[in-house]
């Protein structure tokens, strides 16, 4: 049976200015939703879990390893594009840095790492979440927004756009590809 990849990305956060965005958590919202992938018809077919070094995907790969009984792999390079240029952005703020960052992948848009960089980076990391993964089973990608539209994208053949962003509000959305030939299985859908 072919191996499939869900890439996960963390849901509803505590957002809190004065905390690194690394360092930000699953709300208790965002921790229920991370529970219902448990009830997902395809979650007792993961064997194995990966998730970027942030917190709040951390706290999501944890929900997931305890009901599954599973071990996380922490990788660094699955981890959001770097925006410590700016930290902390309003929302609208950062929205606007994010369609510019999309929108000009070559570029370092107010010192965030070029999408083009954050690309080849993701792209680095699935090949080896695809190594180290065991040969059977399906496997699990838990980490952000822009590292999934980055690597659907790549998946989709298509150059970088924000069209390719999970569904607009608080994340809690995966995709499936299959890890012989990353053919896309379904594009974004809700976690619960």
């Amino acid at each position: 049976m072919a191996r499939h990849v869900h890439v996960i990305t963390h849901p509803d956060v505590l957002i809190d200015p004065a905390v690194p965005v690394s360092d930000w958590p699953l709300s208790e919202r965002g921790r229920s939703r991370m529970r219902a992938v448990l009830e997902q018809p395809w979650a007792p077919r993961l064997r194995s879990l990966f998730c970027s070094t942030e917190r709040k995907a951390r706290d999501g790969a944890a929900i997931l390893a305890e009901g599954l009984g599973l071990p996380v792999t922490e990788l660094e390079t699955l981890s959001e594009n770097d925006r410590s240029s700016t930290g902390y952005l309003p929302k609208l703020e950062f929205e606007a840095m994010a369609d510019a960052f999309f929108a000009r992948p070559q570029e370092s848009v107010r010192g965030w790492e070029r999408a083009a960089d954050a690309q080849r980076r993701i792209v680095a990391a699935v090949d080896e979440v695809l190594r180290r993964a065991p040969a059977e089973g399906d496997i699990a990608i838990i980490s952000h927004g822009g590292v999934g539209a980055l690597l659907l994208c790549h998946l989709q053949g298509r150059p970088i756009s924000r069209a390719a962003d999970q569904p607009a509000g608080q994340g809690g959305h995966h995709y499936a590809f299959t890890a012989e030939n990353r053919r896309l299985l379904h594009g974004w859908q809700p976690i619960d």
